[in-house]
């Protein structure tokens, strides 16, 4: 969502700070702005759409300034407008406020502070912070305003009600950056004589890969001295920072048109990654292992005595999460079930005993799975031991909120990923559900050791059939593309362990080329959406081999027969196909249950050529945001 960058030190911090946006962008954002201390001044410029329009604004500002926060903003609370960019000053103009959350006390808040005779200007829930600060501030000794005003932000966050980070200046105060976060991520940046906070890593990685990430209830004084951690009531807190193992040249295009693109080609080194990290190379089932092939280090009692498995997830996380079911169910035995986050929270089904929880979440900040999980959390901590929480999280971040609430996490080692629209992060997230299924199944016994080879050696050989459909299907598709430039709906279908996909494909194809796209299991397209279909409808349907292939063939049948034009992922020697379908988006052979990762990739390499045909925004679409950190 909303993006949060600060800097003190000795370079000019506008520079900073821009740079620092820029990295930001791919969480979404419709208006930006930057303030900074000069001579004792909170110099502020903000602007409404991109970045291009805040620098424009700054090119006839000569701003040297070593301190400065900045924001970019996906707006909740006001229109996209300049009056509701951030940053927010007090009515004296001495406090200045960038937050990214929501404050859900914000219009109580303001009617006290009006009644006080303060003026609002926007229609955000932030601007309430910098006055709430500068009213504690007239009441507190001004002797030492440094003090004051750490002071002043201690009591302001205790007023306020809901999910937040900010960030802080005091014009008074040309020495000091205050941060404080609840509930919505906030990361420091430790460099020579300089220091950072962003909402993501991206913006600092260019500067620094020493980091600490707050933690909830935690407030940061930066001075160019160094960093002071305290919790809420001003005590203070020890903590040591960690080094990244991420370079500058991974938040780069290196070459490519779009991150997105970029972030397609990656996926054979992504999954390459991710056997290397946790499948056992030295397995074999003629050796009668004692040991799980799936190296993933995760506490047995986590799996011990496990009747169920409820999944969490919102988005492209949710379709993972379907496929983990598949694959926990046929491969493990254990029941699945896999729910939308924001309604798991108030709809939750009957608690079952030994039940495992898994939270999916790329950022590991999505605040809606992260809620759901505390909430499960919270309702199974005071029962029997049959019923106690047992959580695990699946993310790309394992340095995020999620990591501090779950039991275990598998990391999916995808690296960073800028583009809005998740592929190498979907990727990753189904081959752990992979890993997990297989090292319950190896648990159980509910397959045969030879079974579990099997699935192994067909996990090796995807990298290699990932690079063959980017460098076999590559071009093909981006040809195909262009006769759907102009087309407004789409229709995916599948069945099984690929359903799934149909569903992904669709919300890659809608996220960023603003089609129409809808995702069904094939079967149930005679129960209704069949009514949908004419020539101008194309249909891609999912025929991969195994126990569906003639049915979703027969489907594809049913829809050709109401003139739409049919677009078959299906393997390169699949010659019953060839003369279904209109046109082909050929993959490798593979056995069933691997089928997802290989039918995905040329999904997203359809959706990806025809939003860029239409000229669109492919990492930066319309109204999304990377990071979803408010419900």
């Amino acid at each position: 969502m909303c993006g949060i960058v600060g800097y003190i030190g000795t370079q000019t911090a506008v520079n900073i700070l821009i740079e620092g946006l820029e990295r930001l962008e791919y969480r979404g954002y419709d208006s930006a702005g930057i303030a900074t201390v000069t001579e004792g001044k909170i110099e502020s410029v903000r602007a409404k759409g991109k970045l291009f329009n805040l620098k424009e604004k700054l090119e006839n500002h000569s701003n040297f300034s070593r301190l400065g926060i900045g924001h970019t903003r996906w707006a909740t609370h006001g229109k996209p407008e300049e009056h509701n960019a951030h940053p927010h000053l007090d009515n004296q103009e001495r406090i200045a406020v960038v937050q990214n959350g929501i404050i859900e006390n914000y219009q109580t808040l303001g009617d006290q502070l009006k009644e006080k005779g303060y003026q609002f200007y926007s229609e955000t829930d932030t601007e309430v912070i910098p006055i709430l600060i500068a009213d504690i501030l007239k009441d507190l000794p001004s002797d030492d305003p440094d003090e004051a005003l750490l002071a002043a932000i201690a009591k302001a966050v205790h007023l306020l009600e809901g999910a937040f980070a900010i960030a802080v200046l005091d014009a008074h105060c040309p020495e000091q950056l205050i941060v404080a976060r609840q509930q919505a991520p906030l990361i420091l940046g430790f460099g020579q004589g300089e220091f950072f906070c962003a909402s993501d890593v991206t913006a600092l990685v260019p500067h620094t890969t020493t980091v600490l990430s707050l933690e909830n209830g935690e407030i940061a004084r930066l001075t160019p001295l160094g960093v002071e951690v305290y919790d809420f009531n001003l005590k203070r807190v020890r903590k040591l920072p960690r080094t990244l193992d991420w370079s500058a040249t991974t938040v780069e295009k290196q070459g490519f048109r779009h991150f997105m693109l970029k972030e397609i080609y990656e996926q054979p080194a992504v999954v390459r990654t991710c056997l290397a990290t946790y499948l056992d190379e030295q397995w074999r089932a003629a050796d009668n292992p004692k040991h799980s092939p799936a190296l993933l280090g995760l506490d047995p009692q986590l799996t011990k005595n496990l009747q169920n498995i409820q999944v969490l997830a919102c988005g492209t996380s949710w379709h993972a999460g379907l496929v983990g079911k598949y694959l926990l169910e046929q491969l493990a035995g254990i029941p699945t079930t896999v729910h939308y986050a924001s309604e798991f929270r108030y709809a939750a089904p009957p608690l079952t005993p030994h039940t495992l929880t898994i939270g999916v979440t790329q950022s590991g900040e999505t605040a809606d799975t992260l809620a759901a999980l505390e909430m499960e959390k919270q309702r199974r901590s005071t029962l029997e031991d049959a019923y106690k929480p047992l959580i695990l999280g699946i993310t790309n971040r394992p340095e995020s909120t999620l990591a501090t609430m779950v039991n275990e996490i598998i990391n999916t080692h995808a690296g960073i990923e800028i583009g809005v629209a998740a592929t190498k992060t979907f990727v990753a997230q189904v081959l752990a559900f992979y890993f997990l299924a297989l090292d319950i199944a190896f648990q159980r016994r509910s397959l045969s050791l030879e079974a579990i080879e099997e699935i192994m050696v067909g996990l090796r050989q995807l990298p290699a059939q990932i690079e063959t459909i980017l460098e076999q299907q590559g071009s093909a598709i981006e040809s195909l593309a262009h006769e759907f430039a102009e087309t407004q709906d789409f229709i995916f279908l599948g069945r099984g362990i690929n359903f799934p996909i149909a569903l992904e494909g669709a919300l890659k194809l809608k996220e960023i080329s603003y089609i129409h796209a809808e995702g069904y299991p094939a079967g149930e397209m005679k129960h209704g959406p069949i009514a949908l279909l004419d020539a101008k409808v194309p249909v891609v349907a999912i025929a991969m081999p195994g126990s569906v292939h003639d049915k979703v063939i027969s489907n594809a049948q049913e829809a050709k027969a109401r003139d739409a034009r049919l677009i078959g992922v299906t393997p390169m020697d699949d010659n019953q196909a060839r003369s279904v379908f209109d046109d082909l988006l050929l993959v490798p052979h593979v056995e069933e249950m691997l089928s997802p990762i290989v039918a995905v990739i040329p999904l997203q390499l359809l959706s990806y050529h025809i939003a860029a045909r239409r000229g669109l925004d492919v990492d930066q679409p319309r109204n999304l945001a990377k990071s979803v950190t408010v419900e």
